[in-house]
């Protein structure tokens, strides 16, 4: 069996990761410190999910902290995927986003370096690198992330493709709105699908005209596993939809979705977030082979369906 360290292994993301590298033939040693960035018990249902399957181990604790060696070594690729997210929360807490994506980062990257046996590092990086650039978003253009949370991640992709070479190659997936079932509860999209189930107020921040490159998670985890084998080293690359959506778009589409009338009030747009993204797929479909195949309308009904099976539930054990 081939190895594989998924850090962040509970998240949203890398535990979708994860069941797939298991489904089809891996072993998997997940990290994860289940940080308190929300409901710690969707991450531990996460690993629930995965203790019992045959060749996931888990090692919980902080990548500043653990031993790092003693887990990665027999791993031929590790995907990095943990870390702090979040935009608006990263101008508050701008020491704890240099510690769990910076300096934890560097020092993942240092060991795996320092390990024979891996191969290949795979960083998840983020859209918000680029900040309000020039659209579509291209890997060549300038950087300007316009948050702590932007620029401790452009800084972490910086650190974890420095140490690509003959040993050891990296590559960085810049990814674009990650949504779909189990989607991080504070993302817009799970957050309006719940407020129409519940019957709750949805605010828009902005006039709901600024627009999101939003990529099904399924096609996330399709691109992140490419990148593994593809024969590339030492690049960032872009990972996307493929097509951009504006807020207003995402509510008329939830109405259909849910037949239920939306009560949306608007307030200022909030501090970090950029107008619009969008990215340049051309060095995905190039070195990854990777295009997405999930329309938005697909994914969001798949998201939207599960919010409502997840609000019913709450409902029967309250």
């Amino acid at each position: 069996m081939r190895k594989a360290v998924v850090t962040g292994a509970a998240g949203f993301i890398g535990a979708r990761l994860s069941h797939r590298l298991l489904d089809t033939g891996w072993e998997v040693v997940g990290i994860d410190a289940f940080l308190d960035t929300y409901d710690p018990s969707e991450k531990l249902a996460r690993a629930a999910s995965l203790v019992p399957r045959k060749g996931f181990t888990l090692a919980t604790g902080h990548l500043s902290e653990l031993s790092l060696p003693q887990w990665l070594d027999g791993a031929e690729v590790v995907f990095h995927l943990a870390g702090r997210a979040g935009v608006r929360a990263s101008f508050a807490l701008e020491s704890r986003y240099r510690r769990d994506n910076v300096d934890s980062s560097a020092r993942l990257a240092a060991a795996a370096k320092q390990v024979p046996s891996v191969r290949r590092l795979v960083y998840a990086s983020s859209s918000s690198v680029y900040g309000d650039a020039p659209l579509p978003f291209a890997e060549d253009a300038a950087t300007r992330p316009v948050s702590p949370y932007g620029t401790s991640k452009l800084e972490a992709e910086r650190i974890c493709l420095a140490v690509s070479g003959e040993e050891l190659e990296a590559v960085a997936l810049r990814y674009f709105t990650v949504y779909g079932p189990g989607q991080r509860p504070d993302m817009g999209l799970r957050i309006f699908a719940e407020a129409a189930w519940t019957g709750r107020p949805i605010t828009v921040f902005g006039d709901g005209t600024q627009s999101r490159d939003f990529t099904y998670v399924d096609d996330i985890v399709d691109a992140t596993i490419r990148a593994a084998s593809a024969r590339v080293a030492g690049l960032a690359i872009n990972v996307g939809g493929g097509s951009r959506v504006n807020l207003l778009e995402v509510l008329d589409l939830l109405r259909q979705l849910t037949g239920r009338r939306l009560d949306v009030r608007h307030a200022d747009f909030a501090r970090g977030d950029v107008r619009h993204t969008a990215a340049d797929l051309s060095r995905a479909a190039q070195l990854l082979d990777f295009r997405a195949t999930t329309a938005f309308a697909d994914g969001y009904a798949a998201e939207v369906e599960w919010a409502r099976s997840a609000v019913e539930d709450a409902r029967r054990s309250a």
